[in-house]
């Protein structure tokens, strides 16, 4: 999925995202606004995961979209 595909679809990503991963806020989901980098920061933020492991996470999540 692309940005712009993201960007659209984040509405109902960010419902998914807040069930898949507990720990991150409304805030941090909200923060994120479509853009997968910033949702990897996120769970890199609140679960200790590498940068590697936290963007690998994200591609798998929104390969189902």
């Amino acid at each position: 999925m692309n940005k712009d595909e993201l960007a659209g679809k984040w509405h109902q990503v960010k419902g998914q995202a807040k069930a898949k991963w507990a720990d991150l806020t409304d805030d941090d989901i909200d923060q994120a606004k479509g853009n997968a980098e910033a949702l990897a920061g996120k769970l890199q933020e609140r679960y200790g995961k590498t940068k590697e492991a936290a963007k690998k996470e994200v591609d798998d999540f929104l390969k189902n979209f």
